[in-house]
């Protein structure tokens, strides 16, 4: 049987740091009320467009497989915040890599995009369409941010990651997955002023409204990743005991502990890095993999456990049967060009072109 082994990975989180405190200059919150609601602390404010994020992402993902841009066969990247729609922007990464044979799709299910596009490669590859793929989940939330809306300033930033994937024989990769989407209660997340939708109705491309209902959201979060995380332990006949890491979406860390509490998770189990970089949609879940990797939470084979949330209101989880390589192979220099501003430098910047 053929499987889509995950032999690189990388990330890119921006330099600039925007604190909790920095919101507390232009918004009516503190450090205590964001920690306390949301777990949240910091969040990155990017300099640059979303694909040049996914760039570095996509440069370190290939050193760590010990591949070249010419090898790669796919590109698939999931975001909702794409810095271009025509052209799509995975040709823009392809360009900025030089990945000349790979054919490159967008993918948007908001935050659960690098997830789901972490389904397509999978599919693809066992299909015999291709033999790998680069996915990328990354996300620039803070240009179509509404800074003036405490409920949703505080929860979004910035950053990508990036895994490789390519044929392998044995059990390796997603090794069972669960879709899903709660399209009748869409309009509980919306960005008003973001898309065609709002074409020729008088409204500048950035001047957007969050429509976002905390407590519904919170609801069929849980219920959606919960859903899904029984679907995918039935399909392999896993028990959550079975499971070695689960990697949820950071969200908010109140749906993180109640998820937990659902599957009888103990707090070892469940890799949180919310505190950090707040919730990144699409390159959330992908960057916390990322990064229990760099800190030695995944072992030789281990079972990995993934649940996602996003708008539409799309969900998921999957199980990966992770490979016997937990070290990268190489290293790469590319990297984001330098940044001279802080968080809330940039964030005030934007703030200033909207008005």
């Amino acid at each position: 049987m053929i499987y889509a082994d995950i032999t690189g990975w990388g990330k890119c989180a921006p330099p600039a740091i925007l604190t909790n405190a920095d919101l507390s200059t232009f918004l009516d919150t503190d450090d205590a009320w964001i920690v306390s609601r949301t777990g949240m602390k910091e969040r990155r404010i990017s300099h640059v467009p979303v694909s040049d994020l996914a760039h570095v992402a996509c440069a370190r993902a290939l050193a760590a497989a010990g591949k070249s841009a010419g090898d790669v066969d796919l590109i698939i990247f999931g975001s909702c915040t794409f810095d271009q729609m025509v052209p799509n922007a995975s040709s823009r990464v392809q360009q900025l890599l030089a990945a000349d044979n790979a054919a490159c799709i967008d993918l948007n299910t908001a935050c659960t995009s690098g997830m789901y596009a972490l389904s397509v490669a999978t599919a693809m590859i066992k299909a015999g369409s291709v033999k790998n793929a680069l996915v990328i989940g990354a996300e620039v939330t803070s240009v179509l941010m509404d800074w003036s809306d405490r409920d949703v300033a505080v929860l979004f930033g910035d950053g990508a990651a990036a895994f490789f994937l390519e044929v392998k024989e044995e059990k390796s990769g997603v090794v069972a997955e669960s879709l899903g989407c709660f399209g009748k209660n869409r309009d509980i997340l919306d960005v008003t002023g973001w898309g065609l939708k709002y074409a020729n109705k008088g409204l500048v491309l950035g001047e957007t409204k969050w429509n976002f209902n905390g407590q519904e959201i919170f609801k069929r979060a849980v219920v959606g990743m919960s859903r899904a995380c029984d679907i995918v332990l039935e399909k392999e006949g896993l028990t959550y005991e079975e499971i070695d890491l689960v990697i949820p979406h950071q969200a908010n860390l109140r749906i993180i502990d109640a998820l937990a509490k659902r599957m009888g998770a103990s707090e070892e189990k469940v890799y949180i890095n919310i505190h950090r970089y707040g919730n990144i949609s699409a390159a959330t879940t992908p960057m916390a993999l990322v990064e229990a990797l760099e800190e030695g939470r995944v072992a030789p084979e281990s079972k990995l456990l993934l649940p996602a949330f996003g708008g539409g209101l799309t969900w998921s989880a999957h199980l990966l049967h992770w490979g016997d390589r937990i070290k990268p192979i190489g290293t790469t220099d590319v990297d984001l060009p330098p940044c001279d501003k802080t968080g809330l430098q940039l964030v005030q910047e934007i703030i200033a072109a909207k008005k």
